[in-house]
């Protein structure tokens, strides 16, 4: 129809039904320009809808039109064409694996009411397209268009390393050994990674306890344990005081008759002696009076 159009312009110029030469090509360039511009915009909106940029913190795989997987990582911050196969993105920096809700039974073989902790993992970017095309499917989880590399296996390796090291600790020490704790169970997945040859796909950055609640039995076995304890450091300090106030009495009473013993003593020598001078006219004699040495 175009080409149609273009011919009867020139025929009618060429006829002399126009008269300006100039003015109908530049009209025909007009047309043709905002055909061409129009063209440029729709192949650059389709150019942009088929592109996915990876983001900082992600790395991209290419999955072919024959869904295989194409080895090579599309690093971050690069722009991949999505009009032929697809494009995977693959967050693989500190990945956080949330355990809520666990039950781990305790050294004293109690059960914890409560046992919160976060695993944060970093995956090799140089691993990425390999883990995925190897591993099981299963390992990894989805999430908003994302995929989340050995998500479900360190989900489990984590608790399971969680449950063998609640077991060094009696369950009223766990809250004040988190830190131990972490240790402990950075060093198990660490292990476990080792032992399934990971360790170079995958890293741990850090483990941390976010809440350690004890059964209600032990907590209330706990309490009435120091209820115990203060009734009998109560009863201990009274026992003492008694003590303390009968040797106090006992010392009194022994002072007191040492007291009456000097005055009788003195009483009856000073009376010797007023005898002896001829000072006393007038005695009383008392009860002992043949135990006076009268000379």
């Amino acid at each position: 129809m175009a080409v149609y159009k273009n011919c009867v312009l020139w025929y009618n110029y060429f006829s002399g039904q126009y008269g300006n030469f100039d003015r109908d090509l530049h009209h025909f360039l007009r047309k043709f320009m905002k055909k061409s511009v129009l063209a440029l915009a729709v192949v650059g909106m389709l150019a942009l809808q088929g592109c996915t940029r990876i983001e900082t913190g992600e790395v991209g795989v290419r999955v072919g039109f024959d869904k295989q997987i194409q080895q090579g990582e599309l690093l971050p911050g690069s722009f991949n064409q999505s009009l032929i196969g697809s494009i995977l993105t693959f967050p693989v920096k500190d990945v956080q694996v949330k355990l809520d809700d666990m039950t781990p039974l305790a050294k004293d073989n109690s059960t914890m009411k409560d046992f919160d902790a976060v695993v944060i993992y970093n995956i090799n970017q140089a691993q990425v397209a390999e883990l995925y095309s190897t591993k099981s499917q299963a390992f990894h989880a989805h999430h908003s268009g994302d995929i989340y590399l050995m998500y479900n296996y360190m989900t489990q390796t984590s608790r399971n390393a969680i449950y063998k090291a609640a077991r060094d600790y009696d369950a009223l020490d766990m809250a004040d050994s988190r830190a131990a704790i972490e240790q402990k169970v950075r060093e198990l997945v660490q292990k476990s990674l080792v032992e399934e040859k990971l360790d170079g796909s995958i890293s741990v950055t850090q483990v941390l306890v976010r809440n350690v609640v004890p059964a209600d039995s032990v907590v209330a076995s706990a309490n009435e344990l120091v209820r115990s304890k203060n009734e009998l450091k109560q009863k201990e300090v009274e026992v003492k005081t008694a003590e303390a106030e009968a040797r106090r009495m006992q010392a009194l009473s022994n002072q007191s008759a040492s007291s009456i013993a000097y005055m009788q003593a003195q009483a009856a020598l000073n009376i010797s002696e007023g005898i002896k001078n001829g000072k006393v006219q007038t005695i009383v004699v008392p009860a002992n009076f043949n135990a006076l040495m009268m000379k």
